[in-house]
């Protein structure tokens, strides 16, 4: 698993590309801030078993299909968690 910050969690609201929110403690953080202990991973393609990675911002989903890493994946039917995570 690729190292996180908390734009994988499911508590982050982005604001702009510089900073957010968390909207458990309405905090004010950047997308690359450090881990808390409420974070709950959100389904991205970086986290499937079916992604793999071709170049650094770009791999494909069950070899054939292009995908970035950081897309959200909560509504595809085919999204299974990596063991590593």
């Amino acid at each position: 698993m690729e190292e996180t910050g908390c734009k994988d969690c499911r508590y982050y609201l982005p604001v702009d590309v510089f900073r957010g929110m968390c909207k458990l403690s309405k905090d004010p953080i950047t997308p690359d801030d450090p881990l808390c202990a409420a974070m709950e991973h959100i389904p991205k393609c970086k986290f499937c078993a079916y992604y793999t990675t071709d170049k650094d911002y770009l791999g494909k989903c069950m070899g054939s299909i292009l995908a970035y890493p950081d897309m959200i994946a909560s509504k595809c039917a085919d999204f299974k968690w990596d063991k590593q995570n």
